[in-house]
């Protein structure tokens, strides 16, 4: 039986370890990292290969090919300091 991490694509220091209904573990660089749907909402609806397709993107990022997302390892290490800002427009700011 494969497990969900043998079933990650590729062979990177990135890797998704658990995906469940709250977000997404992930390994990167040997530290493991939770990642809530709150914070990467964009990820909920996502089809699961296109998650487990991670791949690090340079020395200090991590991206998702398929889903057009890439994060840097500092917002993974200091969330506090990456708010989720999201625009409906280029004047407003939710």
């Amino acid at each position: 039986m494969q497990t969900l991490l043998e079933s990650n694509i590729g062979n990177t220091s990135a890797n998704v370890l658990m995906i469940n209904s709250q977000g997404i573990m992930i390994s990167v660089c040997g530290n493991d990292y939770f990642l809530s749907y709150n914070r990467i909402p964009w990820m909920l609806s996502a089809a699961i290969g296109d998650v487990l397709n991670v791949r690090m993107s340079g020395r200090n990022a991590i991206e998702w090919p398929a889903l057009n997302v890439d994060l840097e390892i500092e917002s993974l290490q200091h969330p506090e300091c990456y708010p989720l800002i999201m625009k409906r427009s280029e004047t407003e700011v939710l």
